[in-house]
């Protein structure tokens, strides 16, 4: 397995010989030649019968929409981010189902975001349902989540998935459609092993780590985490429902995808901080925070995922792909400042929490953070923040119009 610490981004981890995974990417494991669980599971998605898997996929659906009756045929739960757009698409547009889009609103929409959600659900004429949590509960929620998990996004990783379990018991619409398989592209998984398959516990498992219960505490009560609470198992098995993601089901490959959509439908993309690519998460501002937390407890971030898949397709030697990382994922990003803000945390109690939380294979490893030279071209506050923040002490409309009409007499 490589170790070779003149080239790799961090010193003293492994990493796959192959691409640029690190062993410390959760789940991952490395065979006897030290290729990881990502490059093997590139490897199983060119040899599987896809035709057949789809042919699977339709009938799937097509058995949900003669179950559905007057009822909506699934739930889509959707951020309006590249997946879910694409999810949207398939459904609606080659299956010809009615969906009903479900969105947990982690609050911190980006004004691009803001646009590709809205788009999407009128470019597929979506019926929608969207939870937003409380700004104070969320920088509340941000800053328990630093000490408890690592990252600041508690609230998001359980809410995508607690929210549309709810409106799916409360609506009697058995089936969740996801989009990317958990075997794409991080290495928690293969194609033939898929370790999580989608369930109730599903992204407490993969991502959120703590129930809401376990949340309570502090400044949060049961009453705030209340909107977490996923559906009884009782509730889950009374309804019936289960979820899929198509990525199991189509060949999946989100740069094809993403530039389709970009030119089919007007998705846009934004700068991502700690990404060279910006597509992914395009619809948070704090999507550079997630990562920088990850990178600062893991040694890795975006930049490392995008490459060891840019690697896999031949797009980048090995050695490119870490110039790449060097260059973009060590940056302090500026949304750190929008988080410090509404957490009330220092700077050094930040870095103090990451160094808490940070694994033990790197205790005694420098994690180099470089100063981030320029502003995020698009503003790292919330779009609604901002929306606000213009139209707050603006006169009434009819005010300025008056007094432009007394200045041209």
């Amino acid at each position: 397995m490589s170790n070779n610490d003149g080239e790799t981004p961090i010193k003293g981890i492994k990493y796959c010989i192959r691409c640029c995974t690190p062993e410390t990417q959760e789940g991952v494991d490395f065979d006897e030649l030290g290729i990881c669980t990502a490059c093997r599971s590139s490897e199983e998605k060119m040899h599987i019968d896809w035709a057949k898997r789809e042919a699977e996929l339709s009938k799937i659906l097509e058995k949900a929409k003669s179950e559905a009756g007057n009822n909506y045929d699934c739930i889509l739960p959707i951020s309006g981010g590249k997946d879910s757009f694409f999810q949207a698409h398939i459904l609606t547009k080659k299956y010809k189902m009615k969906p009903l889009a479900v969105t947990f609103s982690h609050n911190w929409f980006s004004e691009t975001g803001v646009y590709n959600l809205q788009r999407c659900l009128e470019v597929f004429d979506l019926d929608h349902i969207q939870f937003t949590p409380a700004r104070g509960l969320v920088n509340r929620l941000s800053k328990k989540s630093l000490n408890v998990i690592g990252d600041t996004c508690w609230h998001c990783h359980s809410g995508v998935g607690a929210f549309p379990l709810q409106i799916a018991t409360k609506f009697n619409i058995p089936l969740l459609v996801w989009g990317e398989s958990i075997a794409e592209n991080d290495g928690r998984a293969t194609y033939s092993n898929p370790k999580h398959t989608f369930d109730r516990d599903y992204f407490t498992k993969v991502s959120a780590r703590l129930t809401s219960d376990e949340m309570v505490g502090d400044t949060l009560s049961s009453k705030d985490l209340h909107p977490f609470s996923l559906p009884s198992h009782k509730e889950i098995e009374d309804s019936g429902v289960w979820g899929l993601h198509i990525g199991d089901y189509m060949f999946w490959d989100e740069e094809r995808q993403t530039e389709w959509i970009k030119k089919e439908y007007g998705w846009k993309e934004t700068e991502m901080e700690g990404a060279y690519k910006g597509y992914k998460s395009a619809e948070c501002i704090m999507a550079g925070m997630h990562d920088f937390t990850c990178y600062l407890k893991r040694g890795f971030g975006r930049s490392t995922q995008q490459a060891a898949v840019d690697v896999r397709n031949g797009l980048l030697t090995r050695s490119e792909a870490f110039d790449l990382v060097r260059e973009y994922e060590q940056k302090r990003p500026g949304a750190l400042d929008y988080y410090l803000k509404i957490t009330g945390m220092s700077e050094d109690e930040f870095y103090t929490a990451m160094v808490e939380n940070r694994l033990d294979i790197l205790k005694d490893t420098e994690i180099p953070i470089d100063t981030k030279l320029s502003k995020n071209l698009e503003r790292t506050v919330p779009f609604f923040e901002q929306l606000i923040e213009k139209h707050l002490d603006q006169p009434d409309v009819r005010i300025k119009r008056d007094q432009d009409k007394d200045k041209s007499e």
